[in-house]
């Protein structure tokens, strides 16, 4: 199981209080954390290193969470996804396994899933 401070969590969620709320709860647990609003926020930033895992929503405007992985997955270079959606149906997680998601969270969700995700996806 990997331990905290090992990688880096980035939260892409354009909803700033869940966003804040998920960044405050994995900083808490010792998890480094870089947050976006944005898949466009994300990738002006990110390294291209899939040392640690990716909190994606699924509803976000411009892109969709699913068509940021459908699009761009490749680019992650294997960083693990954990896809969140309060309004997701079948078809739509079925796409997203497709495409490279590794797990799905429904909001709401607890504390506990959140974590527990994280941990089993980022490195040992």
């Amino acid at each position: 199981m990997a331990e905290p401070g090992d990688s880096i969590v980035y939260i892409v969620d354009d909803d700033e209080p869940v966003r804040d709320s998920m960044k405050a709860l994995l900083e808490a647990c010792a998890f480094e954390v870089r947050d976006y609003a944005s898949c466009q926020s994300f990738m002006d930033q990110y390294n291209g290193k899939p040392s640690g895992c990716l909190v994606l929503d699924l509803h976000l405007p411009v892109m969709s969470g699913l068509e940021f992985i459908e699009r761009f997955g490749a680019t992650l270079h294997g960083l693990p996804v954990i896809m969140v959606s309060g309004r997701g149906d079948p078809a739509t997680f079925a796409r997203a396994r497709e495409a490279g998601v590794t797990a799905f969270l429904e909001k709401p969700f607890e504390e506990d899933q959140l974590l527990d995700a994280v941990q089993r996806l980022l490195p040992a």
